[in-house]
């Protein structure tokens, strides 16, 4: 069947069938399978094992909190970041590294690194100049690549572990090998860091003889612009000027205030003397020991006054003494009062002195002061200077200590540390033989199963026609093959050919067919149709209707079978329809070839059966006759939709047969009665000379259509 008649939209895939192929061919795809597992069997089973060992290493620093450099803490850092881990990794797969190995372990005496043989493949592109030949590379250079080829170095996903593993026919080497590398890399480490340390000692030791020349230098430049600009310093590191400036003003200040004091304190006291007030209130009297003393002798007369005044008159000679002796008292503490003030006044005269001449030393001071600032910048500058050399010299100076130190003590600690070694492995990672075996036989089977599928969709045989999607062909009809005069046989069959199959193919088969009517019956029939692939089966009945059983018998026992069939019925009575529809009151072929119906319209489905029927139909045959020409067309597009069509003709004659014939297609002889043998070796004859090979003789045994029901099929 040729699926590229279907068109699209026309057909689509029946599921039943296209998995009904894989149940008829499931014993050549289980063979196939089983073929291909038995030659990766044997390939997997001829492959050399491979073993692989692994050792971790862990990227950390050995450094111990007491012994850690302060100025390495960054370096640490930056060494345990990712990039830090994926440098390692690269380090580790270096060219120094795999050759120190290569040579310690003499791996260029084994066969697997020194590639003495090359594969198949390898020589046939070296022929063909499509590579180099591996013979020709340096030693070196094979067991380098071969080394790699077999190495793997890779890091544990967010860890700064790294894992080298190492692939090797001996498992004993697989282990050493793996070991090695990671004893390699170490040492390399630890060799770079002596390097390293040695390289910054022998840096350091003449930049520490220049830094100390130099840092004399600044010291003494410090000394001696100090000396030569006059900058003495006091307390606190002061310029003298400036801490001498600093301490007249504060005097300057304390001078200021007691001349305000004294000046206030004289005003008050002249105030209170012109205007008579008493003065015993103002402090500084009250301060004056002298005036103190006055005003206690004059409590202690105004005391007597008032005890004599008790018995004496006011004029008596004793009062008027003690009176008079009061007012001298007065007359004394006023006088004193004078004598304060001007002691006050002269404390403020010499208080404004004092300020004149503590103001002009602090003129002095300012100039010299500001003078000492400007000497005091210049002075900064070497000191600034002299001190980074200084600082720079010690910094040197204690990196220095640390390296000699860690040389002479060899304490250089490798950022890393080998963790888990490498052990002898038991079993071999490759080739694992059940688990390659099993997977190829699945996917062995799997293959075969969806090559059948493809096989089966391309065939056609998986298609079937969508209801309402078939449109008629144009085409120019063909008319409907008339029935055929029988002649009578002029001879009788030789007895030799009475002795051949029925399906022979030469004309003895024919004859032989029809020897005592045997031929084959109905289950042969479809049995012939199913396992041979044909794709059309025509059916002629020299006896006219009461043969046409034979088909109608045929298309229900291969339709019971998982294909789909469709019968065409061509008989001039309906008698195919009548069976299979219980009426010859349907639409068919006559329609279509009128134009009066589609595909969807004509074909209808047996009752008694999953066999799809086109009957004859209800059109006047002499208007479709017009059409005839459109009959091949129609066989090809039913052909596409449908495993096989099987097409009843009736006693059609052999040039019509020819015109519905196409490829795969099956001509039967349907005969009944078994006293027409004559006309059935007429009919096979007739078949073969207009060029049909091979007709098949269907004796139905005397067999009839049985009663309507579903079973009778």
């Amino acid at each position: 069947m040729n699926s590229g008649q279907m068109a699209a939209g026309d057909v689509d895939v029946d599921l039943g069938r296209l998995f009904a192929g894989i149940r008829r061919r499931w014993l050549r795809i289980l063979i196939a399978s089983l073929v291909i597992t038995g030659l990766v069997f044997a390939a997997v089973f001829s492959m050399t094992p491979q073993y692989r060992a692994e050792t971790r290493l862990l990227i950390e620093t050995r450094e111990s909190v007491f012994t850690r450099p302060q100025i390495g803490s960054a370096g640490d850092q930056a060494a345990l970041d990712g990039e830090g881990v994926a440098s390692q990794v690269e380090l580790i797969a270096s060219t120094e590294i795999l050759t120190e190995v290569a040579d310690r372990l003499k791996l260029a005496e084994r066969s697997e690194f020194s590639g003495g043989g090359a594969s198949l493949p390898t020589r046939l592109m070296v022929m063909a100049g499509l590579k180099s030949d591996p013979g020709e590379a340096p030693p070196e250079e094979r067991i380098l690549k071969a080394f790699r080829e077999r190495l793997s170095v890779y890091r544990v996903e967010n860890s700064r572990v790294i894992v080298i593993q190492f692939s090797s026919e001996d498992p004993r080497l697989a282990a050493e090998v793996a070991n090695a590398v990671a004893d390699a890399y170490v040492a390399a480490q630890s060799e770079a860091k002596l390097q390293s340390n040695t390289s910054a000692t022998q840096w350091l030791e003449p930049e520490i003889e220049d830094l100390r020349s130099r840092v004399k230098e600044a010291e003494q430049r410090v000394a001696e612009y100090r000396a030569t600009s006059d900058l003495l310093l006091g307390q606190n590191n002061t310029v003298l000027a400036t801490q001498q400036l600093a301490e007249i003003s504060s005097e300057l200040s304390r001078m200021r205030a007691n001349r305000t004091d004294a000046e206030a304190k004289a005003a008050a006291m002249r105030a209170a003397l012109d205007s008579g007030a008493a003065i015993e209130t103002q402090p500084e009297v009250l301060a004056s020991p002298l005036i103190q003393r006055l005003r206690e002798r004059q409590v202690e007369l105004q005391a007597e006054i008032a005890d004599l005044s008790t018995t004496l008159l006011g004029n008596h000679p004793r009062i008027r003494a003690l009176r008079s002796q009061l007012g001298d008292i007065e007359g004394q503490i006023r006088t004193e009062a004078r004598s304060v003030l001007a002691g006050l006044e002269t404390e403020a005269d010499t208080a404004r002195r004092r300020e004149a001449e503590l103001t002009a030393e602090v003129n002095r001071l300012k100039v010299a002061s500001a003078r000492a600032e400007e000497e005091q910048v210049e002075l900064r500058a070497l000191e600034r200077e002299a001190t980074a050399q200084r600082e720079l010299l010690e910094s040197y100076l204690t990196r220095y200590r640390e390296a000699v130190s860690r040389s002479d003590r060899n304490y250089l600690p490798v950022d890393a540390r080998i963790f888990s070694r490498a052990l002898t492995p038991g079993e071999p990672y490759f080739p694992k033989i059940v688990p390659i075996t099993v997977a190829a036989f699945i996917a062995a089977l799997l293959i075969m199963t969806i090559l059948t599928l493809l096989q089966e969709l391309f065939s056609g045989r998986a298609m079937r026609p969508t209801a309402g999607q078939i449109e008629p062909v144009p085409a120019v009809p063909m008319p409907r093959p008339a029935p055929a005069p029988v002649e009578e046989p002029e001879e009788e069959l030789p007895a030799a050919a009475r002795e051949e199959t029925p399906a022979g193919g030469p004309r003895e088969a024919g004859l032989s067919a029809t020897s005592g009517l045997g031929g084959i019956d109905i289950e042969q029939a479809s049995d012939k149709l199913v396992s041979g692939g044909a794709a059309r089966a025509l059916f002629v009945s020299p006896e006219g209707d009461e043969a046409a059983a034979a088909s109608v018998l045929v298309a229900r026992d291969v339709a019971d079978s998982g294909l789909r069939v469709l019968l065409l019925d061509l008989t001039a009575s309906g008698a195919a329809s009548l069976p299979m529809l219980e009426s010859v009151a349907f639409t068919g072929i006559t329609n279509l070839l009128a134009s009066q119906a589609q595909f969807a319209d004509v074909i209808h489905t047996d009752h008694f059966s999953d066999c799809h029927i086109i009957p004859v139909g209800t059109a006047d045959p002499v208007h479709a006759m017009r059409a005839a020409d459109r009959l091949p067309i129609i066989m090809e597009s039913l052909a596409a939709a449908y495993d096989v069509v099987i097409v009843e003709c009736g006693p059609a004659d052999a040039s019509a047969i020819g015109r519905l014939t196409g490829t795969d297609t099956q001509v039967l002889v349907s005969m009944v009665d078994p006293q027409e043998r004559a006309l059935a070796v007429e009919t096979l004859e007739a078949l073969r000379r207009s060029g049909i090979d091979e007709p098949i003789l269907v004796t139905p045994a005397g067999s009839t259509l049985p009663p309507p029901g579903r079973d009778a099929a």
